[in-house]
């Protein structure tokens, strides 16, 4: 059973550890082998302080599948113009804890509660965000705007 890769509590435990400790709150655990396989899989850590910009994935073979494991997100939608078009809360002690992201829809999500971790899927190979899949409208990573308004989304599920 050497070729098994478990998920368990420990590894969720020990990713939210990871997180903590980041600069930037956040840390993934690839269950993929490699940025080149057909099938992207992995596991997130995010903690309440990490800013994820919105974005989209434009390939229309890359919808995006967010299973939470553990912990509460906000997720917000958007158009093209960085209209809020919808949010949800997905919990993993809820009855919606999961979602499906159709590609060219913008999206961000906030963790809600520290020890957030959930597991992503999408069609690889991993490519990095384009410049028309980033959201010209919102803060980028690390501007100091971006504070404000990932403490404006999460207004949005308090």
């Amino acid at each position: 059973m050497s070729d098994l890769s478990w998920i368990s509590k420990d590894l969720l435990r020990e990713l939210t550890a990871q997180a903590q400790a980041a600069p930037r709150k956040r840390k993934n655990h690839n269950i993929h082998v490699g940025d080149a396989a057909p099938c992207q899989r992995l596991l997130n850590a995010v903690e309440p302080e990490s800013y994820i910009p919105p974005h989209c994935h434009r390939d229309p073979g890359k919808e995006e599948t967010l299973l939470l494991l553990s912990g509460r997100v906000g997720i917000v939608f958007f158009d093209d113009q960085g209209a809020i078009t919808g949010d949800a809360v997905l919990d993993a002690n809820a009855l919606r804890f999961g979602v499906t992201i159709a590609p060219g829809t913008f999206h961000t999500l906030v963790a809600l509660t520290s020890g957030t971790v959930f597991f992503e899927a999408k069609a690889g190979p991993y490519a990095p965000l384009s410049a028309d899949e980033r959201a010209s409208w919102a803060p980028v990573e690390g501007d100091p705007a971006s504070t404000a308004y990932l403490a404006m989304l999460k207004r949005r599920f308090a």
